[in-house]
Parts: structure tokens; C-alpha cells; sequence
């Protein structure tokens, strides 16, 4: 069963508008007014993932826009264009968009490679980052390589997403019950509750979110081979100069908290890492008081130690 785009408009306290950037239509919520703070989710969600933070980000005098990136919930679907570099390029052009000329990146999973790949190709757009369930995009690559018994049997169904098709059907098969099994193999214990389970199946069942989305996957993986892979390896050498937090769930059994503690090698400015206790790899949901509490105390502090 297919579904429309409309279902991803949850309503709340946020408004729902489509913004420009780049030629292509984005899906964007917004809160409150101050600093920007970009949130930037992950594989399998959509904006809705960040819905607690959309709540306490203005409560703390900050203007939260969280997007629907490229291929997901009410954003455009374009066939191509699910490369780092053109996904870092479109947030980018968002926070631009959006009136502003830098923003606070949060990016959680792909959202948090893509905001890592941002604070390198677009230094000037990424006030600070924060890196979520995400390493270094350099650092989870080398980590396939060393790790074989760890991450890369962690990253096992990103390279089941390589065939053509079949993962897409998979995906989108009994109303997206694998998309729930997969957040629930990722979560820590007694998260996600049913119905959040549910309405992340629901949004895989929009037409095209599938295939988009494994679009991803088949980039990060094939990319290591090619000569675009090699340029973008080159690139995203070059050390990051905006104040780092990098947040990860103490029990995340999908990016090992190992891998990306080795991230701090790429950051020249104050960088601080902090495990969230008792979460897997949704730590902004599963525990969002001590998430906020942690991204908001390292927002409002204007120097921000390592």
C-alpha cells in the first residue's frame, strides 16, 4: 500500500512550509525564533525524528528547522543527486534559503555525514556541528576496512542495499514491517514505542522514499571505487574549524560508539564527545532529556571547551 505525502505533516507546535534550495523542493518544520539550528535525520525517519527538540531548541531562544532531505517525506525525489557532496550542498542552500548565512548543523546518521561533509565543502555555512550516531564519513569508511568483526558486521544491511530492487521491495513489504524491525534491532531497550515504529513505516510507503533512500547507501558503498569517491576522500581531509559536539548512544549497535569516538582526528576546533547513557543509535528520542540537556547547555555556552 502506497501512501501519501501529506502523512508526514504531523501536526504540533511547528509549522510546516516547502523552501527552494538548489532547484529542488524541500519540506521544512519550523520553531521559534533566534540563532538557526538546522536538524538534519536520518535512514529510516524523516523531519519527525527531531519533534522533541523542535519543542525545547525554542524554548531555549533558538529558531529549529528540521527538513525532509532529498528523496524522503514531502521533499523532492529526483533521480540523482544522493552523493554527499550534492546532499552537504543542498543544506546548505536551505539554511540560505531560510534567510540566514550559518546555522548550528545537527545531523543525525546520514544526516550527520552529510553534516560532517557540509562543515568541509561549505565551512562558512556550519557555525558549530553536531554530529549525532555519526562518524567522520573518513573515519567509518577506515573502520569498515580495520573492523571486520565490528563495524562492518554492524553495517551489515547497508551491504544487503546494494542489489537492484529487491531491498526496495523489502523495505515497502507488509506496510514497511522491516523498517520497523530495523529501528527496533538499533534502538536500546524498550524504545520505539509501537506507534512511532508505526509512522516511520508508514513514511517508507510514500512512493519513491524506498529507492531514494537505499540511493544512500549505494553511493557511500560503489563511490570507493570511482574516480568521484576518490575527489571527495581527498576533499573531506581537510580539518573542520567549527566547535564540534559529537553525541552517540552509549548502546548503539549500528554506528559502534568506537567508531566514532575516532572522529576527533578531524577536528581542529574545540571538540567535545558525550555518550548518551542507555541509548541506541536514536539517542535524540530514546533519551531525549539527557540529549537536550547536553546540546543545549554546549549551545549556550559562547566558547565551548573540548
Amino acid at each position: 500500500m502506497s501512501l501519501d505525502e501529506s502523512l508526514v505533516e504531523v501536526e504540533g507546535p511547528w509549522t510546516h512550509r516547502a523552501v527552494h534550495a538548489g532547484g529542488t523542493r524541500f519540506h521544512v518544520v519550523e520553531a521559534g525564533e533566534g540563532p538557526l539550528v538546522l536538524l538534519l535525520h536520518g535512514f529510516p525517519q524523516f523531519w519527525w525524528t527531531w519533534r522533541h527538540q523542535l519543542v525545547s531548541l525554542p524554548k531555549a531562544g533558538f529558531r529549529a528547522v528540521a527538513a525532509d532531505l532529498r528523496g524522503y517525506g514531502a521533499s523532492d525525489k529526483p533521480p540523482r543527486g544522493y552523493d554527499l557532496p550534492t546532499l552537504a550542498a543542498d543544506a546548505a542552500g536551505l539554511v540560505r534559503a531560510l534567510g540566514e548565512t550559518g546555522a548550528v548543523v545537527v545531523g543525525h546518521d546520514w544526516g550527520g555525514l552529510l553534516a560532517w561533509t557540509m562543515s568541509v565543502l561549505d565551512p562558512k555555512v556550519v557555525r558549530r556541528l553536531v554530529p549525532v550516531s555519526a562518524p567522520h564519513p573518513l573515519r567509518m569508511r577506515s573502520a569498515l576496512l580495520t573492523d571486520p568483526l565490528g563495524q562492518l558486521r554492524a553495517s551489515g544491511p547497508s551491504l544487503a542495499f546494494q542489489l537492484p530492487v529487491l531491498p526496495e521491495h523489502r523495505l515497502t513489504a507488509d506496510d514497511g514491517a522491516l523498517v520497523g524491525r530495523l529501528i527496533d534491532e538499533w534502538s536500546g531497550p524498550e524504545w520505539p514505542p509501537e506507534d512511532v515504529a508505526h509512522r516511520y513505516q508508514e513514511a517508507f510507503q510514500i512512493p519513491a522514499v524506498a529507492h531514494c533512500a537505499l540511493e544512500y547507501h549505494r553511493w557511500f558503498a560503489r563511490s570507493q571505487f570511482r574516480p568521484d569517491g576518490v575527489r571527495y576522500v581527498r576533499r573531506m581531509r581537510t580539518e573542520i574549524e567549527a566547535p564540534t559536539l559529537q553525541l552517540h548512544g552509549a548502546l548503539d549497535t549500528r554506528v559502534l560508539p568506537r567508531t566514532a569516538q575516532g572522529s576527533s582526528r578531524f577536528v581542529a576546533a574545540p571538540y567535545r564527545w558525550r555518550l548518551i547513557e542507555g541509548a541506541g543509535h536514536f539517542p535524540h528520542e530514546e533519551r531525549p532529556e539527557q540529549f537536550d540537556s547536553e546540546l543545549i547547555a554546549w549551545l549556550s555556552d559562547p566558547e565551548p571547551d573540548r
